[in-house]
């Protein structure tokens, strides 16, 4: 130990912690932290480790075995991903402790997180049909033509990009002819990936023409974006930028908002359950995951692959590659259709 630490007990470690952040935090964000920290002040204590300068790497390797197999009437057993998200934590408190002289400096580098395979953190898998459905549901009962309603309903029936949903005016939709108009507008801050190529208009059911309607009605913001345009999604403060519709969409896609959480975690203490974790959650979904879902299951549903391209603006090769992930048998059964049997 350096002569130069400070002796200080882990709890009050912790609670300088959090003063030291709460300034920059949300009051959910700061609630999460200190839970994840709570579990490692108990630990201490079930150690009799009295002051942070005690610490050794072998320490906070028992705490990450301890952490991960819920070795405590406290705390259950743990995902690699909520573990790592504890971990995390852990790293950046000791690394505070370091600057006020309460550990050694680099402790933080003895805490290991663990490997996440790509599979596991991935958020660009396809949102399921069942799960847009129920989702979409919800959506209508209890948060009818809201803005995070017709985010998750068009990007889901159209199968669009996040950019092109921005995009957006109040005058490319038409309530009466039932359809959306996507136009490349670089100029004015809102191009389309394909560029002009990738202008069209897109159709919608008469039921979501009616919820884009009502949203305009009684939920947008009347206002204009930068470049004098009227935005058909807004924010106070004009056009909606890429992050809040990014937010909205992981959000929405944890499952936990409408139904039981699939990994056994309480949305009390859930560390994803806070608005900037969202995205960590390893059921919620990216935009481009819930382009994939529509594009499947417009695919499984029996629209024509030319009809699908058209569309969502993705070529037949790219179609195939990317975003098709329907099995043999599935593709088989929907010639099927299109075939007279021999």
């Amino acid at each position: 130990m350096s002569e130069d630490l400070e002796p200080i007990d882990p709890e009050t470690a912790v609670d300088l912690y959090l003063d030291h952040r709460e300034p920059e935090l949300s009051e959910k964000s700061l609630e999460n932290q200190r839970y994840r920290l709570t579990s490692f002040v108990l630990w201490c204590r079930s150690e009799e480790i009295e002051t942070m300068h005690e610490l050794t790497g072998r320490d906070l390797h028992r705490f990450r075995v301890w952490r991960r197999k819920g070795e405590s009437e406290n705390y259950g057993p743990v995902s690699k991903v909520t573990l790592r998200g504890i971990l995390a934590t852990l790293r950046k408190f000791l690394e505070f402790c370091a600057g006020i002289d309460a550990v050694e400096s680099g402790m933080r580098e003895r805490v290991l997180l663990p490997e996440i395979e790509p599979e596991e953190a991935s958020k660009d898998e396809k949102l399921d049909g069942d799960r847009a459905k129920e989702l979409l549901e919800y959506l209508e009962r209890y948060e009818y033509a809201s803005r995070d309603h017709v985010i998750l309903a068009i990007l889901w029936h159209t199968g669009i990009r996040l950019g092109s949903l921005r995009s957006f005016d109040l005058e490319d939709f038409s309530k009466e002819n039932r359809y959306l108009k996507l136009r490349h507008r670089p100029e004015s801050d809102t191009p389309l990936k394909n560029g002009r190529a990738a202008e069209r208009s897109i159709a919608i059911g008469e039921f979501y023409a009616t919820v884009l309607q009502d949203y305009i009605d009684n939920n947008r913001h009347e206002v204009t974006d930068d470049h004098g345009r009227e935005p058909l999604l807004t924010s106070a403060q004009g056009r909606l930028t890429a992050t809040p519709i990014r937010r909205t969409v992981y959000e929405w896609t944890r499952p936990c908002m409408i139904t039981d959480c699939p990994h056994a975690e309480d949305p009390e203490t859930c560390d994803f359950m806070d608005r900037d974790m969202a995205s960590s959650c390893p059921s919620s979904r990216s935009p481009h995951g819930v382009r994939r879902g529509s594009i499947t299951n417009h695919l499984r549903e029996g629209t024509p692959e030319e009809v699908v391209s058209d569309r969502m603006n993705v070529s037949k090769g790219v179609l195939d590659q990317h975003y098709d992930q329907r099995s043999e048998r599935e593709k088989m059964e929907v010639r099927r259709e299109f075939v007279n049997d021999a």
